[in-house]
């Protein structure tokens, strides 16, 4: 009998949720139904998590809780908690007949949790969904129109991942929107993206981006439309600041790589281009201009401050969120990645 418990971890986010349904799937299958629910780890006790999975559901004979944000999963006490119900629900030589009907999923957008919390879950329940290789990215865009019967070319398949954030959640449910405006003999080109895409498009960390990058207009009107760019991500029902970081870093990471394949500057052929991830034209034209924005060492400063931001909004929750992101975006784009001791106005 496995021990109903598992820690799925990573940014790839559309594989992860997969995982996690099939485990609901299989309870389901097992037991006919199950009572799901989703909590917080930054909203939710411990203590309430593990007495949900010790109370028998009055209406299904299973009970399925994910429970996101492991990483922030730290207290000795609640890690010794959750360690005492593995412990009832694994199978030994005292407890021949643990129940399995209460399943945890454990769920982190990082790569790892706390250490002593990783100690208790067993090491075959546990893994990690990293983010897709470029080439991968480029045959499951492919794939994904291939099996809903529509055809693309490859410059288009180029600019839906120059436009769609890093994970199959995002790409599969950006790529669907094709299904609704064209017939399965049509064949998405890169102009069709731009017109679905683009016109159509949500504001995210990479819209994000493209404003705060915008070399054409004075820094005070980057940061004026990238702060109101924030507040509509803000104000949407799924708002995620961590992901909107990690967005954001993934985004100076490729800037970043621009500097590298244009150091010295020497022309850069095509192939290289490609093999960087720059294979779309509009990819091009906007790592161009935020390299007029960034020095590649503002760029690695950035990315710092980006990684101290996410820290801070993970230790101190959501009181002071939009302070925090509004003075991130003001040390990025006025600051160039240094440090503001207070808010400058006439900067």
């Amino acid at each position: 009998m496995a021990v109903p418990v598992y820690l799925l971890a990573g940014p790839e986010i559309g594989e992860r949720n997969d995982f996690a349904e099939k485990i609901k799937a299989d309870v389901k299958k097992k037991f006919g139904s199950s009572e799901d629910y989703l909590f917080y780890a930054a909203d939710t006790r411990i203590q309430d998590v593990v007495a949900q999975l010790r109370t028998e559901s009055l209406f299904d004979p299973a009970t399925v809780i994910v429970l996101r944000g492991a990483e922030q999963i730290k207290l000795k006490d609640d890690i010794a908690l959750l360690g005492e119900w593995i412990s009832s629900v694994t199978p030994s030589a005292d407890n021949k007949s643990p129940s399995d009907s209460s399943v945890l999923i454990l769920v982190s957008d990082e790569t790892s949790v706390d250490s002593k919390l990783e100690k208790i879950i067993p090491k075959e329940n546990k893994k990690i969904f990293w983010e897709m290789y470029e080439d991968r990215k480029e045959s499951w865009v492919q794939n994904f129109f291939r099996k809903n019967g529509y055809s693309v070319i490859p410059d288009a398949i180029a600019t839906i991942l120059d436009m769609v954030e890093n994970n199959t959640e995002e790409l599969r449910n950006e790529c669907s929107r094709f299904f609704l405006c064209f017939p399965k003999d049509h064949a998405i080109t890169p102009e069709d993206v731009e017109q679905i895409l683009a016109h159509n498009r949500e504001e995210s960390a990479f819209t994000l981006f493209d404003a705060m990058a915008d070399s054409e207009v004075s820094v005070h009107k980057r940061l004026e439309n990238a702060l109101q760019i924030l507040q509509k991500i803000l104000l949407t029902k799924n708002n995620n600041a961590v992901m909107l970081i990690a967005g954001l870093a993934s985004c100076f990471r490729r800037l970043s790589a621009w500097h590298r394949i244009h150091a010295g500057g020497v022309s850069v052929d095509e192939l290289t281009l490609k093999q960087s991830g720059f294979a779309a034209k509009s990819a091009r034209i906007q790592y161009s201009k935020a390299s007029r924005v960034w020095t590649n060492g503002q760029t690695s400063a950035i990315i710092a401050l980006l990684s101290k931001s996410d820290m801070e909004i993970r230790s101190m929750g959501s009181a002071f969120l939009e302070t925090q992101l509004t003075l991130m975006l003001y040390e990025i784009i006025v600051k160039h990645g240094s440090y503001a001791a207070s808010y400058e106005t006439n900067a």
